[in-house]
């Protein structure tokens, strides 16, 4: 009989079919029914973005506690929207998506106009819930924004006003093209003494052609005319943050983040940038799971070269390298350049989850049953090694 394992389960999403929260479960009640006397941690992860807020209710459990507040959707209409307290009271989690997500948005609601018109102030009202409850530290996941404002509305929540055409500006990064200056005096101070971390893996400059409006605009429904009136907009907007502060934002990598929040952030906020992956699996307590792991499941829906680029799996496997704890990546299909994974990441097992024929559509449908059952396949692929070890 072969030995018990303690199996750490830390996957990323599998694109729109199942959040990561969905997958561990999956992958642990697969897993459970070839190996049931096996210790499954699950630790599901994200990258900072939309699902993150989820993953760490469920890996946290009780560490975790859903705060809920009034507050507004991107275009000022009332929503309920949540963030976690963490740390026994001391940190705070913010998934930027919650309040100010495109999902928030109908598909005919991303429109030009409502692209230049959208709000961060929900997420800004969430920060503002976090600063009332006394937290040291605040983590806000970017990701799946439907704003391009630079962060505009949430810093007008705490406080800030930006002044243009004889007074205060609507809501919204079009409106940035009016800007004059910004006024930081009434900025709520309890920033001055709490430590705010951006979870973000992008790199995009605030503006040009790589910009948030140029990058990111199009998806939330901004036309050619709207990316041209954003980007110009947000470059007006860099400007005052440097007048106002004296910090350039505009070239820094990752600016651009979030419809340029990162720029507003930095430039105003004195807040941080860190690679979501890696905040992720520090809120977690992925490393420490670790330490005792005999085996570390991970998975996402394409393994592909941009696995390789600071994806959730990759950071997976990174954390495990110095630990010598054995990687398997579950899969929905293998992309691109998928035969360097395993030297690259230095994988034990990639096996993809499809056990048949099948269109994208079909296998998204069917993603829970597939994942489950490659669980199924590895634990008995891994039993049979541990035996065969066993009996030489």
């Amino acid at each position: 009989m072969s030995r018990t394992l303690r199996v750490v389960v830390a996957p990323d999403s599998f694109g729109g079919a199942l959040d990561s929260v969905g997958v561990a479960a999956a992958i642990a009640a697969g897993w459970s029914k070839v190996r049931p006397n096996d210790e499954i941690l699950r630790r599901p992860m994200a990258d900072g973005g939309e699902g993150t807020l989820a993953a760490l209710a469920d890996a946290l459990g009780d560490g975790a506690e859903r705060q809920t507040i009034e507050t507004s959707d991107p275009l000022g209409r009332p929503i309920r929207a949540d963030w976690l307290l963490l740390g026994d009271g001391h940190e705070a989690f913010i998934e930027m998506a919650a309040a100010s997500g495109l999902a928030r948005l109908s598909a005919d609601e991303r429109t030009p106009h409502n692209a230049g018109a959208a709000s961060t102030r929900g997420t800004g009202d969430l920060v503002r819930a976090a600063l009332d409850a006394g937290v040291e530290r605040i983590t806000i996941g970017l990701g799946g924004s439907a704003t391009t404002d630079g962060g505009s509305g949430l810093l007008r929540a705490l406080g800030v006003r930006f002044v243009g055409d004889g007074g205060d500006l609507p809501e919204g990064g079009a409106a940035l093209a009016r800007l004059d200056r910004i006024d930081t005096s009434a900025l709520d101070p309890r920033l001055a003494d709490v430590k705010i971390v951006i979870a973000s893996d992008v790199t995009n400059p605030l503006c040009g052609p790589r910009g948030a409006a140029a990058t990111y605009g199009p998806q939330k429904g901004a036309d050619e005319p709207a990316v041209a009136a954003l980007d110009a907009a947000l470059a007006t907007y860099g400007r005052a943050i440097e007048q106002a502060t004296g910090r350039l934002v505009a070239d820094i990598p990752g600016a651009g983040a979030a419809g340029g929040t990162t720029a507003g952030l930095i430039g105003v906020a004195h807040a941080t940038v860190r690679p979501g992956v890696e905040v992720v699996a520090e809120l977690v307590g992925l490393a420490d799971a670790l330490e005792t792991a005999d085996l570390v499941i991970t998975g996402e829906g394409r393994a592909d070269e941009q696995t390789l680029q600071g994806k959730t799996a990759m950071g997976v496997a990174t954390l495990a390298r110095p630990r010598a704890t054995p990687v398997a990546l579950l899969c929905g299909a293998l992309g691109d350049r998928a035969e360097a994974l395993d030297a690259a990441m230095s994988l034990a097992v990639v096996q993809p989850i499809l056990d048949r024929p099948m269109s994208l559509a079909d296998a998204m449908a069917d993603t829970d049953r597939l994942v489950q059952a490659g669980a199924a396949r590895l634990a008995r692929s891994i039993g049979i090694g541990l035996e065969l070890a066993a009996g030489g």
